[in-house]
């Protein structure tokens, strides 16, 4: 075997390999951009450049159901063992025509085997990539339920010669033994590829850790196989093969943190690790009735933005839109979306509104269900909807005016809010069962029933918490003594209370953040008329946004950066989200609070790595 500068095989040979095997690997279209099966002629051509974007594998051939898709579940629990090995996978067994079926959430199928989802515009079958043959691909029916869609595994894993068994919370999976029969590296133009070759198809556990990438195996290592012997990459700086009893680790050190991509091939079986900063996939998958997930790189300039989005209609039978909230009990508290998302109990969700990170209270409009959780504040963007699909974007401003017995007419600066200003703000059980003093020499009127119940002054920020009345709320003074005096014991008082502009108190949900980025299909960004800050206005960062098209689809956007690794500007998000057809948008909070989740696994970026936030907007299913 010639060995080049550029690639460096190590093998097993086997002369038997026939010619139907080497010709299955032409029509697979595996090339295998630079590698060649060893028992064939290895590099004597010149690698094959993927093109760009990846494209899922095989994605036009036609599937194969397995089963038809089943009816309520018997039991259920949230982890799954592969070979003694467990992960978080949540799973759930029933009956159906007399049998138990056994099924896998989506996320926890790809994190537990390494399957790959395949387009689809049928929401009761799920096509997967998995070992597969161009003519053989498979499509797992799916059984969806309030907060999570499983994938049918049972004829799929009786195919594969899998034993299912329940112990407890835990299905363990059992999978028959492998081999390891040959690691193979290679230098492309685009980046790395490494290649393991199995003398039977296995499941898979990738774990991408910044610039470190782990792939377990449940195989053991073949012992003709050479000592590794590897070379440094384009991106791979290491590669380190760790056997152990049962199972194998492929370790490898990269030079920038990269997410590689893992998928797989038959004849013979291999799976193969692409290290390449494109490595995104894009994908059209219709998830649930009226809820779609796409993925697609969006042309931006002279630059190319993987962009993560979902689209739903907010008209579906069944499905409904609502903000959601760490404690709804509360206005104060912060958390991860997912762990915001599963509390809810909602399918699919995207962070929402800012928020002040060190109190943990809200700095924008909250509504929810007709209530206001928390007011906006500086005229900022926000969208509004209601149960029929119809939606409000604008600048929206809450005019509150307290009518004093002594005729007094007194505007409130704010309701329910972190944002905090000289004059009067109002706080009510909304904010929570109790009031905490946000600045010193706060003067809190308690309101109960319309008539002044009592008064008392805060000194210390922080130092007291004070109950806000249930038939009632607090008024609270900042910097405005002399309006004390107005409200005596027993006064009666007042509240009227308008949006601007006017059509937003028709909607019972309305989330607020900013700068709304277009209106009628034009772009309409005055960060400045809404008090952002000019380095807030010019800054490049990752980026979440909603949006409405015409035909009233709501899109849950997020965008992070372009494939160079700069990030995506305010006016640069309103263009994308014209190129995915925006009629309407809202940008909502960015950086590293941009998250978008949807049936128990985040989409756009490494959990480990999003940051909590304050509130989100929840999609919820009624199946």
């Amino acid at each position: 075997m010639t060995e080049t500068g550029t690639q460096r095989w190590l093998h097993i040979v086997n002369r038997s390999q026939s010619l139907l095997a080497v010709l299955s690997g032409v029509l697979l279209g595996i090339g295998l951009v630079g590698f060649f099966d060893s028992r064939t002629a290895e590099g004597t051509r010149a690698p094959v450049a993927i093109a760009n974007p990846i494209p899922t594998p095989f994605s036009s051939a036609a599937p194969i159901y397995l089963s038809q898709s089943p009816v309520p579940s018997t039991q259920q629990g949230t982890q799954v063992s592969i070979n003694g090995s467990t992960w978080v996978a949540p799973w759930s067994q029933w009956q159906a025509g007399g049998k138990i079926r056994t099924g896998i959430s989506d996320a926890g199928l790809v994190r537990t085997v390494g399957v790959q989802f395949l387009n689809t515009e049928n929401a009761a079958q799920q096509p997967i990539q998995w070992f597969s043959q161009p003519n053989l691909l498979l499509s797992l029916p799916t059984r969806l339920t309030r907060t999570l869609r499983y994938l049918d595994i049972t004829d799929f894993a009786q195919q594969n010669g899998w034993q299912l068994q329940v112990n407890g919370a835990t299905l363990q999976v059992t999978s028959p033994a492998a081999k390891v029969l040959a690691v193979r590296q290679g230098k492309q133009p685009w980046g790395d590829r490494i290649v393991i070759e199995l003398d039977r198809p296995v499941p898979w556990q990738s774990d991408p850790q910044g610039q470190e990438f782990l792939l377990t195996l449940p195989a053991q290592l073949d012992p003709a196989l050479q000592p590794l012997k590897p070379t440094v990459g384009n991106y791979v700086q290491s590669l380190k093969l760790e056997p152990s009893s049962n199972q194998t680790r492929i370790r490898l050190g990269l030079s920038a943190s990269l997410r590689p991509r893992v998928w797989s091939l038959s004849n013979p079986n291999r799976i193969v690790i692409d290290v390449r900063p494109d490595s995104f996939v894009e994908q059209n998958i219709l998830w649930a009735p009226g809820l779609r997930w796409r993925q697609q790189i969006v042309s931006l300039g002279t630059g190319r933005v993987p962009v993560v989005w979902l689209e739903v209609n907010p008209r579906q039978p069944g499905l409904s839109v609502k903000p959601i909230l760490p404690n709804p009990a509360a206005m104060i508290g912060i958390a991860p979306l997912a762990q915001m998302a599963q509390q809810a109990q909602v399918a699919a969700a995207i962070n929402g509104g800012f928020f002040n990170r060190i109190r943990k209270l809200p700095l924008g409009a909250v509504r929810l269900d007709g209530r206001w959780l928390s007011g906006p504040i500086l005229n900022r963007g926000a969208i509004a909807w209601n149960s029929t699909g119809n939606t409000q974007f604008g600048r929206l401003m809450l005019r509150e005016t307290l009518l004093a017995p002594t005729g007094q007419r007194l505007p409130l600066t704010h309701l329910n809010s972190g944002y905090i200003q000289a004059g009067i703000a109002r706080y009510t059980a909304d904010w929570g069962s109790t009031y905490t003093s946000l600045s010193d020499n706060e003067i809190l009127i308690s309101v109960q029933t319309n008539r002044v119940a009592s008064q008392q002054t805060i000194e210390k920020a922080g130092t007291a918490s004070v109950p806000i009345p249930v038939n009632g709320y607090l008024l609270v003074l900042r910097s405005n003594k002399s309006a004390a005096s107005a409200f005596p014991p027993g006064a009666l008082v007042q509240i009227e209370s308008i949006t601007e502009p006017p059509e937003f108190n028709r909607y019972p949900q309305i989330v607020a953040a900013g700068p709304l980025l277009l209106q009628n299909r034009q772009v309409v960004l005055d960060a400045k008329a809404e008090s952002f800050s000019n380095a807030f206005a010019t800054e490049a960062a990752a980026r979440s946004a909603i949006a409405h098209t015409t035909n009233g689809t709501l899109l849950l956007v997020t965008a992070h950066t372009r494939l160079d690794g700069t990030g995506i500007t305010l006016p640069e998000m309103a263009q994308l989200l014209q190129q995915l057809g925006a009629v309407d948008a809202l940008n909502l909070d960015g950086g590293s609070s941009t998250t978008l989740y949807l049936g128990g696994q985040i989409l756009d970026r490494l959990p480990r790595t999003a940051a909590r936030v304050h509130n989100g907007i929840g999609v919820f299913i009624n199946p």
